[in-house]
């Protein structure tokens, strides 16, 4: 019987907790790589299953690592990435079928103002990670605040904190743009978040995955997440999107 010394097994055992050990290993992007205002998509590259520069990325590449990382029906982003082509915001060589991550901070297009994490283009940056912007938030999803009794955000805690965000941004924002598109476009990226990280057997998604994915743009692996066999596609999307306008009372 083969014999394995106490390293390579502690680093076996390693692997198999936190699977980003390996292929998927966290690699925060140089200077030269292309990122977009999505923490998700971000994640995405950040981890290897799309192109770590986030560069001439097609729908093949989307549809196979929003299956692989976070449990996505496959065809689930088939429409954004329909749009980036309709929009015609790709910089590639191939604007028809290829686009960067950053094309998709081109201001109400795809992105929007009011953004959880990101600045609005008003005040000059739309892409990069914003603690200023991000710690009320923070604050309203109680991530300063985990702890036995207070673990997990759920859709009642998301929808109140989208809410706050909405509402400071309209003031602080003279140009703030409420858009058709922006207003479709509400509560639909708290939903997208929730679910790509949802504890199913908890109905909400734990606080320390939320905190890693929007605010470091890394997926929550040394948390503990695991994407989980709940089905996640356009359709609940859409519901859980509707679930959170109810609890703010939106209206259409």
């Amino acid at each position: 019987m083969k014999t394995y010394t106490l390293p390579l097994v502690a680093f076996a055992t390693s692997c198999l907790a936190f699977p980003e050990l390996g292929d998927h290993k966290f690699q925060a992007p140089g200077p030269f790589d292309s990122r977009s205002p999505c923490p998700g998509l971000n994640a995405l590259a950040n981890h290897g299953y799309l192109p770590r520069d986030g560069k001439n990325i097609d729908y093949d590449l989307i549809n196979q690592a929003t299956q692989d990382a976070y449990g996505w029906a496959p065809g689930s982003f088939v429409t954004v990435v329909d749009m980036v082509f309709e929009f015609n915001i790709s910089t590639t060589n191939r604007p028809n079928e290829t686009f960067h991550l950053f094309d998709l901070a081109r201001h109400d297009t795809i992105e929007v103002d009011g953004s959880l994490t990101r600045n609005d283009i008003y005040f000059g940056d739309d892409v990069h990670f914003d603690a200023t912007v991000w710690a009320p938030v923070a604050k309203d999803l109680g991530l300063d605040d985990i702890h036995s009794n207070s673990l997990f955000v759920t859709p009642e805690i998301a929808a109140k904190a989208t809410k706050n965000r909405y509402d400071l941004a309209e003031r602080v924002n003279p140009q703030f743009n409420n858009s058709a598109l922006r207003h479709a476009t509400e509560y639909g990226t708290t939903a997208l978040y929730l679910l790509t990280i949802w504890d199913g057997e908890n109905n909400a998604a734990p606080k320390s995955w939320v905190k890693a994915l929007l605010g470091e743009d890394r997926i929550p692996y040394r948390e503990g997440y695991q994407k989980g066999n709940t089905t996640k596609n356009p359709q609940t999307l859409g519901a859980m999107t509707q679930t959170l306008r109810d609890i703010v009372g939106w209206k259409a």
